[in-house]
């Protein structure tokens, strides 16, 4: 062999017993072991903490929760607040920006500065909030706490910098925009009201000013007075008394009517001429009985009374159906003239806005769309044609169509993938959608320059997977995929329909995908894989289907042996595995209850099937049922084109599969793997009675003390066979979150012996089969339990109160639990959310009862035993017992003998050991390159033959000694736990180097990743850290506190991907994508759209001469002099507080930032300027026209009359 140079001095060789064990070290940085180097190696590394930055790039989804909405008509954006403090503002295709409110109260009310490029929320806490939209980034400019009234209703008339803000008192109060001031000057309710008047009229649920006077302001009251207040004179115009309650008002342009909605499903409209009495009364859904009563309604919440020029006037509102007709769904009915169309809805309306042509409320309005907001869906109704159709969202807001289960991410994907995807993708869309563009077009958008093919893929509870084109920081659906599609629809009322998940049973729990072959993997929930492979073409084929009885039949418990703390593994012998075969299935119906054997969850169709172009299914791979009692959840699974091998884990053991030929090569127990290299003692069990297994597991010594024999086992965990199977969400595990630390609350310190098996008087984990011990497993999406490791000394009451005292945790009891049934997606996502829940056993890190997992799965060319000269194909094998194994096997290379010799697997070689469940492989060069598996380049098997070209298999290699001539032979393994990182020397199996991730927390995600042309080791822990480090050396690069860890679904959906992003899903909605990388973050600017363009105000209508002369003094009013200091004083302090905004002057210098855009504006000013001053002139021109029309007249009226007497007039 080659040698390799020396440049690390800390590199020493020892004796070989401490290559398996933990060496010890400190946990502050990745330091060489004392293992024994033959070779010494040289990379440079380049990574330095410089390199990395942590931030939130963009958010896609649909706004979780929302609350309220805003439009602005002439920058065309739009607005969405959550309850959790979101607001989501939108403008065209890749013009998306999500801003947080600090404090996390939900939004009450958005008002948009039209066309001034700022926003103001309202809260739930009683505080204002002013957005600056002019920046890339919108940040809080000024913020206004309320102290004794609580906001309701806030109105701000366009054109100024005032706000009326309602409160629940009854008052209205005037807010200073430019300053976020309070004005002194307040509208009582006690004033507004008569006084004669006994009852509080209730909070105030309307403002809005009079588009006939803005100096007339209408307030509406929830207990049904309208009062319309005079602002110069402090008086009320006139006061309505109705004896239904209000919920919305809305004004007529002309100013002379304006119409209420009502809880009893009325609408009154109200003439400004005679106020005594409504001018019309209607209940647009109530209709006469026989008795001659009108039906009573549910109220309508709220109404707008848009004008046409053309047409009659649009009325559109939500509610009032009536009581009488259960289960109908929400509706939106749109009145126009005699005609009433009602929509109905998916899901309860939250909001609705009527889009218009004009900002100014006394003209025309020209209503062209309505803006739906849903609890769960977006929709836009076009107004302009009869039929009201829908227009198509080209915003991904159907990521939750179905419950998102899994998520994986790809960047730097072959730049072929995307169009193909997409034009597969595009034949299957929905049509009947309007034919106009989307109007909700503000902002503008530029595809950056570091933009590079990025695919998301999203698996859900209903089998769906959902390919999304995720480059340059956009979200866009490309292809859909129904994995039920393969299997038969349980009939119900069948024996297996009744005994497996009646809700999803074909929910995705993970999925495995190569995108140069465009092989992609599906793991279901029922405990089945399908194998797709891709075609342009569409094709008649046939489901080969493969059942696999995976089982561990013995009970083998793991106990310390004499020499734990210095474990031998000698090289195994060679050894044939012991042949396995196919199980046929069983029919389900006639099997007896409780007697089940050999049959799988599901049952794949066995026909023929036309399948479309696109992925299409090849291989099914179900575990059976075995004695009665359903088949464990897969774990993991890889695959690998190059060689045509799947394989996958769960606690039972290991399957190899070869998906070319539809054999199944490997199917043994985990113990079985280890053959003579087993790293622990294992005693014989007597027998199951009644088929109650026992297994115990006891601490693993790794050179540390108890506590760190604790922190060996994994704190990951998924149910025993005995539970009903169940999705994701439905964890059943009680995760008591303690800053990222969890620990099950029923566990009890043992002795070192198994527990006791319940008899069957005990609680039962479900409906169906005896308890059963739970088992180990990692990275797994469908269940996973977080376990903090107890001190012997500590007693469980203690460590609860402990626990209740110091975080409010909830608690259940080990009996709570079996009074819970199952529950399905389709339940409140509050209970997803919540970190306490009941679990089917308990386990923590003290428990003595285990199986040994399969927890991570990888193929490529490695050295299964030290003597090996040349790498060859190996299967990487990682347990829950933080176990490596490294299988070789030997794969016919020729595509002929590949297709009918069989492909061996040669005993297990290499036994590598870590603290804690093995999560991740990867494998790097001498020179620190990173080793891509090998892979198949993609062909079209459906594809008509060629006879000149036949199509035969293109493998590409990635073999480490193809690419290291010139530094030698051999390879680096970086082998990640949820404790620590080791990289081994490969064949020679020494530990080059060590480091301790975490001693209080655990790692949940690890994934080695490019970033800035080199590796790194990217990690994301429990307690929200998240860190990368240095390959080889495993030195600490970046550990930031990032993201705190509030409930599963970060921890089962969060990934990392090359270029230095990563992704989450941040509510059952929305999906987060962050950087880590400093490059992205310098041009995270340059890839976000713009929300604000200099856009010229629209003019308002000329109103004539004479009707400007004559028509009132609307146009004079000046709210500077009624509200302003001077005229009507400070407001109170003890009232309203004014908090300072943070981005206040960042935000300043990002929006005068920018030679372009300040020549824009400037120009764009002096346009506005100049236009203003031609209309001046214009309106001078027209006056001195008059005036010399008049003069005229009155001249010719003089001459007429001068020489007439008195007496003849």
């Amino acid at each position: 062999m080659k040698k390799f140079r020396k440049v690390l001095d800390g590199l020493t060789t020892s004796s070989p017993g401490g290559t398996i064990g933990s060496p010890s070290c400190g946990s502050a940085a990745g330091t060489p072991t004392s293992a024994p180097t033959p070779k010494d190696i040289d990379i440079q590394e380049t990574l330095v903490a410089e390199n990395f930055q942590l931030c939130k790039t963009v958010r896609h989804g649909f706004p979780y929760q929302p609350t309220a909405l805003a439009f602005d008509p002439v920058q065309k954006i739009l607005a969405i607040g959550s309850r959790t403090g979101g607001v989501r503002i939108l403008g065209r295709p890749g013009v998306d920006c999500y801003c947080q409110h600090e404090s996390g109260a939900a939004v009450l009310q958005l008002q948009f500065l039209i066309n001034e490029g700022a926003l103001v929320s309202a809260c739930a806490d009683d505080t204002l909030h002013l957005w600056n939209l002019r920046q890339r980034r919108p940040a809080v400019l000024h913020s206004l706490k309320f102290n004794r009234e609580r906001i309701t209703f806030c109105h701000l008339p366009f054109q100024s910098k005032w706000l009326y803000v309602g409160t629940e008192r009854g008052n209205t109060h005037i807010v200073n925009i430019e300053s976020f001031v309070l004005s002194g000057y307040v509208i009582m309710w006690n004033k507004a009201i008569e006084l004669s008047t006994k009852t509080h009229p209730g909070p105030v649920v309307h403002l809005s000013d009079s588009p006939k006077d803005e100096g007339k302001l209408l307030i509406g009251f929830e207990s049904g007075t309208v009062v319309q207040w005079d602002l110069r004179g402090k008086k009320a115009d006139f006061r309505i008394y109705y004896d239904e309650a209000i919920h919305s008002v809305s004004w007529h342009h002309e100013g002379k009517q304006f119409m209420c909605s009502h809880s009893d499903g009325s609408l009154t409209l109200w003439n400004l001429r005679n106020t005594t009495k409504p001018f019309q009364v209607t209940f647009p859904h109530g209709k006469i009985q026989k008795d001659g009563r009108k039906e009573s309604c549910k109220p309508i919440l709220k109404v707008e009374y848009k004008t046409s020029r053309n047409s009659e006037p649009f009325v559109v509102f939500s509610g009032g159906l009536s009581y009488d007709k259960a289960g109908r769904r929400p509706t939106l009915t749109i009145m126009h003239g005699k005609a009433i169309t009602v929509l109905e809805m998916d899901y309860p309306i939250v909001e609705f806005m009527v889009l218009c042509d004009t900002p100014y409320n006394n003209e025309v309005q020209e209503p062209y769309a309505v803006v739906v907001l849903l609890e769960k869906d977006l929709i836009v109704v076009d107004l302009t044609q009869s039929n009201f159709p829908v227009f198509e969202n080209p915003y991904p807001m159907d990521v939750h169509e179905s419950p998102v289960t899994c998520t994986a991410y790809f960047a730097d994907c072959p730049p072929d993938i995307i169009p193909i995807l997409y034009s597969i993708g595009a034949k299957h869309k929905k049509t009947g959608y309007s034919q106009k563009e989307w109007p909700i077009s503000g902002g503008t958008w530029t595809l950056g320059s570091h933009t590079y093919p990025e695919i998301i893929i999203t698996g859900h509870a209903d089998g769906s997977i959902k390919f999304w084109d995720a480059s340059a920081i956009t979200l866009q659906m490309l292809y859909k995929l129904k994995t039920s599609k393969v299997f038969e629809k349980p009939k119900p009322g069948e024996g297996r329909a009744a005994d497996l998940v009646e809700e999803d049973p074909f929910a995705v729990q993970m999925v495995s995908w190569c995108p140069q072959s465009r092989i992609f993997c599906v793991v279901g929930i029922s405990a089945h894989i399908i194998l797709y492979r891709f075609s342009k073409y569409d094709a008649n084929t046939q489901i080969v289907s493969l059942d696999v009885r995976l089982q561990c039949e013995s009970d083998d418990v793991i106990t310390p042996s004499e020499n734990e703390n210095n474990p031998c593994f000698p090289e195994p012998g060679s050894h044939s595995p012991q042949p396995h075969h196919q199980y046929p299935a069983s029919p389900s119906s006639g099997t007896p209850e409780g007697n089940k054997d050999s049959i799988p969850c599901l049952k794949v169709k066995d026909r023929v099937v036309r399948v479309p172009p696109g992925y299409q299914a090849e291989l099914v791979i179900q575990l059976l049922w075995v004695d009665g009692e359903p088949p464990q959840q897969i774990t993991t699974l890889d695959i690998n084109s190059a060689y045509g091998l799947l394989a996958f884990g769960n606690c039972s053991g290991l399957v190899v599969v070869d998906y070319l030929q539809k054999t199944i090569l490997l199917c043994m127990s985990t113990l079985d793997l280890y053959g003579a290299a087993d790293p622990y003692q294992r005693l014989t069990r007597s027998p199951r009675r009644n088929r109650q297994s026992t297994s115990g597991l006891t601490e693993l010594s790794d050179n540390q003390q108890s506590i760190d024999m604790e922190r060996s086992k994994s704190p990951t965990s998924v149910k025993g066979p005995g539970r009903k199977l169940s999705l994701p969400t439905d964890l059943k595990t009680d995760l008591d979150h303690v800053n990222g630390h969890c620990t099950s609350p029923t566990s009890q310190p043992s002795a070192g012996k198994p527990r006791v098996p319940m008899g069957p008087e005990g609680p039962r984990l479900t409906r169906r089969g005896p308890g059963r011990p739970p088992f180990r497993k990692a990275q797994s999406a469908a269940c996973m339990e977080i376990s903090l490791p107890v001190s012997h000394t500590e007693g469980y009451a203690s460590r609860r109160a402990m626990l209740q005292q110091f975080h409010g945790v909830t608690m259940y009891s080990h009996d709570e639990h079996h009074t819970q049934s199952p529950y399905c997606w389709s339940e409140r996502e509050s209970r997803e959310n919540s970190f306490s829940r009941s679990r089917s056993s308990s386990v923590s890190s003290i428990d003595r009862d285990t199986k040994e997992a399969i927890t991570t799965l990888q193929f490529g060319e490695s050295y299964g035993r030290k003597t090996d000269a040349l790498p060859t194909p190996c299967l990487w094998v990682g347990t829950s017992l933080g176990v490596v194994v490294v299988i070789p096997m030997s794969i016919p290379t020729e595509q002929e003998e590949r297709m009918e010799e069989p492909v061996t697997i040669g005993p297990s070689g290499v036994v590598l050991l870590l603290k804690g469940s093995v999560l991740r492989f990867g494998f790097l060069d001498c020179m620190g390159g990173l080793i891509q598996s090998p892979h198949e380049v993609w062909r079209d098997l459906n594809a008509p033959e060629d006879p000149d070209r036949p199509r035969r298999r293109k493998l590409i290699n990635f073999s480490p000694s193809s690419s290291q001539d010139t530094c030698g032979e051999g390879h680096l393994a970086v082998v990640c736990s949820e404790r620590q990182a080791k990289v081994f020397l490969m064949p020679s199996q020494s530990c080059l180097f060590v480091h301790n991730i975490t001693e209080s927390s655990f790692v949940l995600r690890a994934d080695v990743v490019s970033v800035c042309n080199s590796v790194c080791l990217a990690c994301f822990c429990a307690n929200g850290h998240i860190m990368t480090l240095s390959l080889p050396s495993l030195r600490p690069l970046v550990n930031v506190n990032y993201l705190p860890l509030t409930d599963m679904r970060i921890a089962r959906t969060f990934c990392f991907t090359n270029g230095g992003q990563a992704l989450y899903l941040s509510s059952p909605t929305e999906i987060q994508r962050i950087t880590y990388s400093q490059e992205m973050c310098d041009n995270l600017q340059e890839m976000l759209g713009e929300l604000f363009t200099p856009i010229e105000t629209p003019e308002a209508q000329n109103r004539g001469f004479l009707k400007g002369f004559f028509g009132g003094n609307a146009h004079t009013f000046d709210r500077e002099e009624l509200f302003g200091e001077a005229a009507a004083g400070k407001g109170s302090r003890s009232l309203a507080q004014h908090i300072p905004g943070q981005g206040g002057m960042e935000g300043m210098k990002v929006a005068a930032s920018g030679v372009v855009g300040d020549l824009a504006r400037a120009r764009i000013a002096l346009d506005e300027r100049g236009q203003r001053l031609g209309e001046l002139e214009d309106r001078t021109a027209l006056m001195m026209t008059s005036a010399d029309t008049f003069s005229k007249h009155a001249h010719e009226l003089m001459l007429k009359c001068k020489d007439k007497k008195w007496y003849q007039f």
